[in-house]
């Protein structure tokens, strides 16, 4: 007996399988791949006691992570394969190893209380990870929908070599600050608070020479020192998105209330009339 809905499930699968029978783009893919290689490193590193390393190779996680969209929308390389195994690779890079080093540099003096908010962290970064990949043809491309999973791995991995630079490996107020850290940067991640999105910046077409010269002043300010410089990137990309959400819902409460008077003004007047 031949079970037609087999077939119609099967032919409905035939264009994604034909499509993966005909390979992938090389390049972006590739780019993802060294930024799961770095998440990977970065917890090989956690596990032999080298927090810093970690750290530095989560930075240099997000630095492909950066590359391999841009170059994929740049060369019209996108897919679907790519998509989602970018999303795989984040959440390894940005999820699992970010939760870990926090865990084996300062929560695990909380025993279930630091793992269960490592364990938090990564949880939110799927779930994060998992709205994007659904949501990405709904959202504008000019912002994200929560904070990025990379933004957050970012704040944890310099925050770390910030505290590294100075010498200050106090474990209690460390710890302190991380485990309010870790539970922040969860919320933000499932939160429909926007951050910035720099996919829609245009770098095929002609800019002022001004344009530049920014972008070298940023190099060298980076390069000079790197270990504060990456730390305050983080900060203020956090606080800018915070503060255009506070301003964003300020502006419509003053929008609502507006309407409201002028609706109590209007039902007003023809009371009277």
């Amino acid at each position: 007996m031949i079970d037609h809905k087999s077939i119609k499930d099967y032919r409905g699968r035939r264009p994604r399988m034909d499509t993966l029978k005909r390979g992938v783009y090389l390049l972006p893919n590739f780019l993802t791949s060294m930024g799961l290689f770095c998440g990977f490193f970065s917890i090989i590193s956690t596990m032999q006691g080298d927090y810093l390393r970690a750290a530095w190779a989560i930075v240099i996680a997000g630095v492909f992570d950066g590359l391999d969209g841009r170059i994929a929308r740049m060369t019209n390389t996108t897919s679907k394969f790519g998509i989602e195994y970018d999303s795989l690779a984040d959440l390894v890079a940005f999820g699992v190893a970010p939760a870990l080093l926090s865990y084996a540099w300062v929560l695990d003096q909380y025993g279930r209380l630091g793992w269960l908010a490592a364990f938090l962290y990564v949880a939110c970064g799927a779930v994060r990870l998992a709205r994007f990949n659904v949501m990405a043809d709904i959202v504008k491309s000019s912002f994200f929908q929560g904070l990025p999973s990379p933004g957050a791995a970012g704040m944890v991995s310099t925050t770390v070599i910030f505290c590294f630079h100075f010498n200050f490996v106090d474990k209690v107020p460390l710890s302190i600050i991380f485990v309010f850290l870790i539970f922040f940067l969860a919320f933000l991640m499932v939160s429909s608070i926007k951050f910035t999105s720099f996919k829609s910046l245009d770098l095929k077409t002609k800019k002022p020479i001004s344009s530049v010269v920014l972008v070298i002043l940023l190099i060298v300010i980076i390069a000079a020192e790197p270990q504060i410089m990456l730390f305050c990137i983080g900060i203020i990309y956090l606080v800018f998105g915070l503060a255009m959400h506070a301003k964003t819902r300020l502006k419509n409460r003053k929008i609502k209330d507006s309407n409201i008077s002028t609706l109590e003004k209007t039902e007003g007047e023809n009371c009277e009339k």
